[in-house]
């Protein structure tokens, strides 16, 4: 227990002082201006949400049933799978800024020889996060996966919220 003890206020004097609030605590990432959180820090009191993974939502209904053609590019799928997390959270009368964990699982895409579009991602993630508007940001992961439920999402996102 003492040794996780030092290892937390260690890791909270490198992102900058730990916060004994009642507040959400966001830590950036020191000297960057990327559009995710080095670290969320949540108080004791505070209800955790924790969403399961959503994907895009179908655009062109005349393409071929589970393939890319008819979920979209990623920053299509992205867009289409974080407009589907606001709507949850919205049900729960919670939106995106409450979002303090994000983890986003993208699958190559054959247009880019197979490789993750992580641009196509950042694009998509960058009408969310990171805006005048919005501008609380998550804890954040992103991960190439071999494959999804469905052959044709190139990503699926799950997200855990904080009841302000």
């Amino acid at each position: 227990m003492r040794v996780s003890r030092i290892a937390l206020l260690a890791a909270c004097a490198a992102l900058g002082a730990c916060a004994q609030t009642s507040e959400v605590t966001r830590y950036k990432i020191p000297n960057s201006d990327f559009p995710i959180a080095a670290a969320v820090e949540v108080p004791t009191n505070r209800a955790v949400i924790y969403l399961s993974g959503a994907g895009p939502s179908v655009i062109d209904k005349n393409a071929p049933a589970n393939t890319i053609a008819a979920f979209g590019d990623t920053k299509t799928q992205t867009i289409s799978a974080l407009n589907s997390i606001r709507a949850s959270l919205q049900r729960m009368h919670l939106d995106i800024k409450d979002i303090v964990k994000m983890q986003a699982f993208i699958v190559g895409d054959p247009a880019k020889d197979g490789k993750m579009d992580f641009d196509g991602f950042m694009e998509g993630y960058r009408q969310f996060f990171g805006t005048a508007d919005q501008s609380n940001l998550p804890a954040r992961s992103t991960m190439r996966v071999a494959g999804l439920v469905s052959p044709g999402w190139l990503i699926e996102i799950e997200v855990t919220a904080v009841r302000p």
